[in-house]
């Protein structure tokens, strides 16, 4: 079993949403896609964003 990073970029998670990466940007900026800021990067939990898209963590779009 291959195992996930814990957290995604906005790239990555734009690309799973299958959305633009300005929509993305738009996006955690209305707090609707969760995410966590450390210094100048954003990264977004990959449990969070699966559940927010009711699957399983370990799913790979």
């Amino acid at each position: 079993m291959i195992e996930q990073p814990a957290v995604l970029t906005v790239d990555e998670a734009a690309r799973i949403l299958s959305i633009s990466r300005g929509s993305a940007y738009s996006a955690i900026r209305a707090n609707e896609i969760p995410h966590i800021r450390i210094g100048n990067r954003i990264l977004i939990p990959r449990a969070k964003l699966f559940a927010l898209l009711g699957e399983p963590a370990v799913a790979e779009a």
